[in-house]
């Protein structure tokens, strides 16, 4: 076999040769099986071994399953415990196909595909694919099958909260829904579908008359599921256990959070729960981290304003502000930006509440207020471990926002956030919480305001002539400065022509003349129309770039952008 691999790669070229023998040559004694000793050769990649193992077991490879090929006999027979563990899947090219092929990512592990084919009792042959090819196909087959709501609130119907509040027990994977007790089952489709939205927020909303499930996909709310009144407190009751609250309290607004898996992807939840008149309403926020972190170049800044965003992450010392409502993606940027320093070169901690990614090579503490962790108390402690950069949450206080610019002025970079409608509503609103002008004046170097806007759906994306008016609220002269796109709308998104989301940028650098505007206490209108003439790129201005350039529409640019003075 080593032999036969060898001159396959020789006539193929898909992995070096001389590499593949050197390779085999200094793992000659190792008793493991061949196809995982390859798999862990560092100079070849996963899908390079199995191209050529493909190619000498005369196999298919294949590079993306379509799970409509996944036939019910596969499903409905081996768990999906099992086919996650092996990392295997069933598809079948026809509906008459006699025969079933499983897809692996180990071709030399027999027992699993005599396994599947006891199992589903049909003959069986392989093909081969990558670990993520088969997983992500495992994640959406089986959530096809999990797909059971209004069976199981027929179910529920019948029971009581009494009943099965003992079995409301915390499943390790959503897609383990065999022998789950009814509730289970309907809360881990409620996440499962979400996830398959892309939906960053789930809300569950009790009217007199129904519960209304709706998933907040690209900032905007979707109603996408109603169902019976009577089984709302055992959906709360299923949610709360997970996120470890108390059940017995529906009085009382609540918070916690909790990890749940979705096959190998780790999503955090963080849940809270208020009391209303109609019963208790439950919003859920998904982390996926999974996703991991984004690069500062791809989240949507112009060049020019990335240039010189990056330029300020080298300062020895001052406070950048990040600014902008919930959901606008400061906290995506700050974290783009930390993971852009140098961690081995500097000392950066962060002070958080939560805490959303883990960055290697950064301290982060979590803020728990409860226990008199504070921004500001944190805050002190940290400016005793010889800081270099401090990214703090949120400044929501005067103490707060002292304590930020007093350490930019003893040395240190501060990155924060601030809830303001644009840069220059930054510096009035310091003013506002009692920060002294020449204290800002001389620790602010640069505020950046920020939105998320709606890409169109590249699916479904066709050209339209805008209306005269909506290119005079953008700022735009005439249309002859570009074309202009839409979405139709199509199965792809949802039937709303946007699919995925960018940032929309404001980058307003402190010089001189803007210092001595703030010292004198000048209005943020008169400090906007001064960076302006200086050549002040605004988020309409931004979101009108990126109109022209066929990212976006104007009517979702004008949505969550406000005129410029």
């Amino acid at each position: 076999m080593k032999d036969l691999l060898i001159k396959t790669a020789q006539r193929t070229g898909i992995v070096d040769a001389d590499l593949l023998t050197s390779f085999l040559e200094q793992n000659a004694d190792s008793l493991q099986r061949l196809d995982e000793l390859l798999l862990l050769c560092p100079q070849f990649t996963e899908e390079s071994v199995l191209r050529l193992l493909a190619e000498v077991l005369k196999v298919e490879f294949i590079s993306e399953i379509d799970t409509a090929d996944v036939p019910k006999e596969f499903i409905e027979n081996v768990p999906a415990t099992y086919a996650q563990h092996h990392y295997l899947i069933g598809i079948k090219n026809n509906a008459d196909d006699a025969e079933i092929t499983v897809v692996l990512s180990r071709p030399f592990d027999t027992d699993s595909v005599d396994n599947v084919s006891r199992l589903t009792k049909l003959p069986v042959n392989i093909a081969l694919a990558t670990r993520t090819t088969i997983t992500a196909a495992i994640d959406v087959a089986y959530e096809q099958k999990n797909t059971v709501i209004d069976e199981v609130a027929e179910e529920l119907d019948s029971q009581n909260l009494d009943q099965l509040v003992n079995e409301v027990a915390t499943a390790d994977d959503l897609l383990d829904v065999v022998n789950r007790p009814p509730v289970i089952r309907l809360v881990n489709d409620i996440l499962f579908r979400a996830l398959q939205l892309r939906a960053s927020d789930i809300h569950v909303h009790p009217y007199e008359s129904k519960i209304q499930v709706r998933y907040r996909i690209d900032g905007i709310l979707y109603d996408t599921l109603s169902l019976n009144r009577n089984v709302l407190s055992l959906v709360v009751s299923r949610i709360k256990v997970m996120a470890g609250m108390d059940i017995a309290e529906r009085r009382m607004p609540q918070d916690g959070r909790c990890s749940v898996r979705v096959g190998n992807r780790e999503i955090d939840l963080r849940v809270s729960t208020v009391p209303t008149s109609y019963g208790e309403r439950c919003v859920l926020r998904l982390l996926d981290k999974s996703t991991g972190l984004f690069n500062l170049s791809e989240l949507g800044m112009g060049d020019e304003d990335l240039e010189r965003f990056d330029s300020l992450l080298g300062k020895s010392h001052g406070v950048i502000f990040v600014t902008g409502p919930t959901g606008s993606g400061k906290s995506t940027t700050l974290y783009a930006s930390l993971n852009r320093m140098d961690s081995v070169e500097k000392n950066i901690i962060t002070i958080e509440d939560p805490i959303e990614y883990q960055l290697e090579g950064i301290s982060q503490m979590q803020v728990a207020s409860k226990k008199g962790m504070t921004f500001v108390t944190a805050l002190r402690h940290v400016l005793r471990q010889d800081p270099d950069v401090i990214m703090i949450g949120e400044v929501r206080d005067q103490e707060t926002a002292k304590m930020a610019i007093q350490s930019s002025l003893t040395g240190h970079l501060v990155f924060s956030t601030l809830h303001t409608n644009d840069s220059a509503g930054a510096i009035s609103r310091l003013l506002d919480l009692g920060v002294e002008p020449y204290l800002v004046s001389s620790s602010l170097i640069a505020v950046l305001a920020q939105r998320l806007v709606r890409r169109i759906c590249p699916e479904c994306r066709q050209e339209y002539t805008p209306a005269e008016h909506e290119l005079r609220e953008l700022g735009i002269g005439d249309k002859s400065e570009g074309k202009f796109f839409v979405g139709a709308g199509c199965s792809k998104c949802f039937d709303t022509g946007y699919k995925g989301r960018t940032g929309i940028y404001e980058l307003m650098m402190i010089d001189e003349e803007i210092r001595e505007m703030i010292h004198q206490h000048q209005t943020a209108g008169v400090i906007k129309q001064k960076t302006i003439e200086k050549g002040l790129q605004t988020l309409r201005m931004d979101g009108a770039r990126k109109v022209i350039a066929g990212a976006t529409t104007i009517a979702e640019v004008l949505r969550v952008t406000q005129a410029d003075v």
